[in-house]
């Protein structure tokens, strides 16, 4: 089941905006967001001409933390009883690179819709396989994220385990192709 918004195909962040997949509010004049390109994320930011991560240094994990600050998060937020992401503002999408082995924040502007925490765990958990499986190029390629998406978003916002998460991203990778 695909929920359409205003510009596209979402996943938690993740947004499909004029044919380009990001995290963040990409619509909005003058915000930081995430571009997934095939070279790797692209960080935008205001008066920058951004700053590009490569999917080739990306070693571990990827997770969201959500507040102004990246050191302040280690929390990783606050949910509300209906299973949202509660706040506005800044969210952050976390990693470890490699050459040289660091830790890494990109930062992004949240959109004016609530985030569901179960879409934010399923866009992670797909992150994090891609990584580990050492395709996370996979997330750069627009009509590969286009199949794989819809196949997560919608269902039940309730609690969710990890086996359940890992069996729905295994089977969107598989839909995917």
């Amino acid at each position: 089941m695909t929920r359409m918004v205003a510009h596209g195909t979402n996943l938690g962040p993740l947004e499909l905006t004029d044919g380009c997949w990001g995290v963040g509010d990409a619509a909005r004049p003058g915000t930081r967001w995430v571009e997934f390109r095939p070279a790797g994320l692209l960080q935008h930011e205001p008066d920058s001409e951004g700053s590009l991560t490569p999917w080739s240094r990306i070693m571990i994990g990827i997770w969201f933390t959500w507040g102004e600050h990246s050191w302040g998060t280690n929390g990783r937020g606050a949910y509300t009883l209906r299973g949202k992401v509660a706040g506005r503002g800044t969210g952050w999408m976390h990693m470890t690179l490699r050459d040289p082995h660091e830790n890494h924040q990109l930062r992004f502007d949240r959109h004016e819709r609530p985030y569901r925490a179960v879409d934010v765990l399923r866009l992670e958990t797909l992150m994090r396989r891609l990584v580990d499986d050492g395709r996370p190029h996979l997330l750069g390629d627009p009509e590969w994220l286009g199949r794989a998406v819809p196949h997560l978003t919608g269902g039940k916002n309730t609690w969710i385990t990890n086996r359940a998460l890992r069996r729905a991203t295994a089977e969107a990778i598989e839909t995917a192709g």
